[in-house]
């Protein structure tokens, strides 16, 4: 579009060249295109989020079944295991216990890890619940520790590998970010460890100085909405440029 400037120097703006255009509508195509396509992405996650909602919402409130054997662990996994109310028996191993750094509803302080052995001899680690940082010791909690045979209830969690985010594991010292199954075993001597874990329910009537058990979070952030009206936003500014191009093109 000529402006004041081309009439005082006495020039006139071409129209752009066929190859030009050319190039500049693929690229607001191609743009388009991928806008559309991530927004509609996005409604397929929304779906799929709402689904495993569904899921996970009807795992927790089954009755317990039998926590996975040595057979089911190699298809153990999040789609299908994640959040399952399962059973399990055995003893505790109490000296082989694994405090990992937590921030709960009741403050900062840590998960109490302590792996239980059934009578086929294999392991599962039990996250038996939070303790504050002063109860850190077990000193302090002993003498109220479960003994001999126990049965339990809880959630089946997924191994937390890596550590947490910008704190790895170290176990050497002895400092635990997340519950990452392998590592722990491997830093405790255990073999025959099922690679999850079990989030106890809590006890009721259970001593003060007990880990308190039942504070699991179950959250699954669903932003997707968002996003796809974002990209389809996006996408109409596409068009908007568009047209301002075209039709600018058509003054020239």
């Amino acid at each position: 579009m000529a402006d004041d400037n081309d009439e005082v120097f006495g020039t006139t703006r071409r129209p752009r060249s066929r190859v030009a255009a050319f190039v500049i509508a693929l690229a607001g195509a191609m743009l388009f295109a991928s806008f559309i396509s991530l927004g509609g992405w996005q409604i397929e996650r929304r779906a799929w989020k709402h689904e495993l909602v569904a899921r996970v919402d009807q795992r927790v409130q089954a009755a317990p079944v039998a926590a996975p054997g040595p057979a089911d662990w190699p298809k153990v996994n999040v789609a299908d295991d994640e959040y399952r109310r399962v059973a399990v028996s055995g003893h505790f191993l109490h000296d082989k216990e694994t405090l990992v750094q937590a921030v709960t509803k009741l403050g900062s302080g840590f998960w109490v890890l302590t792996p239980l052995q059934s009578a086929d001899g294999t392991t599962v680690l039990v996250n038996r619940g939070f303790v504050p940082a002063e109860a850190g010791s077990r000193a302090s909690r002993q003498a109220s520790e479960p003994r001999g045979d126990v049965n339990l209830s809880g959630l089946l969690r997924i191994t937390e590998p890596y550590g947490a985010f910008l704190r790895s594991n170290d176990a050497a010292a002895d400092r635990w970010f997340s519950r990452d199954v392998a590592a722990i075993a491997t830093a405790r001597g255990l073999a025959n460890t099922a690679p999850y874990f079990i989030d106890a329910a809590a006890v009721a009537n259970a001593p003060a100085t007990e880990p308190v058990g039942g504070l699991t979070v179950i959250a699954f952030p669903d932003n997707h909405l968002v996003y796809a009206l974002t990209w389809f936003a996006l996408a109409l500014m596409v068009v908007g440029g568009a047209w301002r191009f075209v039709r600018a093109d058509r003054q020239r």
